[in-house]
């Protein structure tokens, strides 16, 4: 009998697996595929190792802005590959590392729920009183004939690609796809991205969501919104544009990259009256589903589909399980889209507020304010927004766009997660030169003379 059987090994059952493991509970983690699960794997680290590639390769080329002469840079596609892969092997015995000096027992094999508190893998069964589901996410399939013909990517297969494609065909315009863009982009494809919303980057603030489109359209990427894809071939993309005209795009590579769905499916999620639709499961922001003793974290609720998220769902899980009262605040958990510049996002979003009809003042502020960003940075496309109650100037959302935005926004969160008020922030130090002064000037912007929104 365990205290805990934690049924996925990504970045929120092995840190929850661990964490409960350094309480002393006797805990064993259950991993069907490779430990550190999506993110490590086949998501955010394989993707920002691309990424970190494609950014050198374009600061190469222009060089020239910093005094520096470089001719004729190559991109070897195959060593950023093989980059990629150490970087995975390093961090997955890393995983293995942290969940052996915890002393938890690792059940390679599919899990699924047997019972309230029983979990079967491969045929054999292990007993449990506490039972987390972490078992992530797939590549959505949009109901799009062709979707599954061979040759077409997702953002699973995407990694294993050893040969630039010149051009490149993006269904999907929300952060995976954006961040493909960039990447393909900067390597010298041509890209073409296709989205169903009149807006990038859905859920993010739209200001700075346009911002971030009009500097991508601007380094070459096409966008076409509004626009429903209705069939894809192995080098053609059929859709219907705004204007509802059929249309028809070719591109030597076709990208799927419409988001992720929870992996519910053979679970044993209906037998044992779990609360679940394909939208993942449902659970309290204590980590608790309707069934006692079952609890959920990660992308498989479906809620902050986010590497961090899951592993703070995971942490709160275990402590509420184990006697700590403990919850997770959703409005306090920071997103980045690792597009060049970056966007960083903690908080509301200006249309939630509008929405809730909620009393704000805002503050746009360039990111050129600070001179750490105009020394590292050629472009002036940066910005910090904030977004204040009206009444006692509490921060509400801290929206940025420029690099380096994943690097501070945690501060932000900080001063979300404690309820900081803009007064709050006059007696905080912030060093210089940093690019985070962005973030002290855009907040303290806002001021009672700011505008008023409702």
């Amino acid at each position: 009998m365990y205290d805990l059987i934690v049924i996925g090994a990504g970045p929120g059952g092995y840190e929850a697996a661990a964490h409960a493991g350094k309480l002393g509970k006797k805990v064993a983690v259950v991993e069907e595929r490779y430990m550190g699960g999506t993110c490590l794997n086949v998501g955010c680290i394989p993707a920002k190792a691309f990424l970190h590639s494609s950014k050198l390769f374009r600061d190469v080329r222009e060089a020239t802005k910093h005094g520096i002469r470089v001719t004729s840079p190559e991109f070897d596609l195959p060593a950023v590959v093989d980059r990629k892969n150490r970087i995975v092997s390093s961090l997955s015995r890393g995983v293995d590392g942290i969940l052996k000096r915890a002393k938890v027992d690792i059940i390679s094999g599919r899990g699924k729920l047997a019972s309230r508190n029983t979990v079967e893998v491969e045929g054999k069964r292990y007993e449990a009183e506490n039972i987390l589901i972490a078992t992530g996410s797939r590549p959505a399939k949009p109901p799009i004939p062709g979707i599954d013909s061979p040759g077409i990517f997702d953002s699973d297969t995407i990694f294993g690609l050893t040969t630039i494609p010149a051009s490149i065909a993006i269904i999907g315009g929300g952060y995976i796809g954006l961040e493909f863009a960039c990447f393909f982009n900067e390597i010298g494809s041509r890209v073409t991205v296709f989205e169903m919303l009149p807006n990038v980057a859905a859920g993010a603030d739209q200001e700075i969501a346009t911002r971030l489109m009009q500097v991508m359209k601007k380094s070459g990427v096409e966008f076409h919104l509004s626009c429903r894809v209705t069939k894809v071939e192995q080098r053609q993309l059929q859709f219907i544009s705004t204007d509802g005209s059929p249309q028809v795009a070719t591109a030597d590579l076709i990208l799927n990259a419409t988001g992720r769905a929870p992996l519910v499916q053979d679970l044993g999620l209906e037998a044992v009256g779990v609360d679940f639709t394909a939208r993942g499961i449902r659970t309290s922001d204590r980590g608790k589903t309707n069934v006692p003793g079952i609890w959920a974290c990660g992308d498989v609720t479906g809620r902050r589909m986010l590497a961090h998220a899951a592993t703070r769902e995971g942490l709160v899980a275990v402590n509420n399980m184990f006697g700590k009262n403990d919850r997770i605040r959703y409005d306090a958990i920071p997103a980045v889209i690792y597009t060049h510049p970056e966007v960083a996002s903690v908080g509301r979003t200006e249309e939630e507020l509008k929405a809730s009809k909620i009393d704000y003042r805002k503050s746009v502020i360039p990111m050129a304010v600070a001179g750490r960003f105009l020394i590292e940075n050629e472009s002036p496309n940066g910005v910090v927004k904030v977004l204040a109650g009206a009444r006692y100037g509490e921060i509400l959302g801290v929206h940025a766009m420029g690099d380096p935005a994943s690097e501070f926004i945690a501060a932000a969160t900080t001063m979300i997660e404690t309820e900081m008020c803009v007064s709050d922030l006059k007696e905080i130090v912030f060093p210089h030169p940093t690019v985070s002064e962005a973030l002290r000037e855009a907040i303290l912007a806002v001021q009672p003379g700011a505008e008023l929104n409702a």
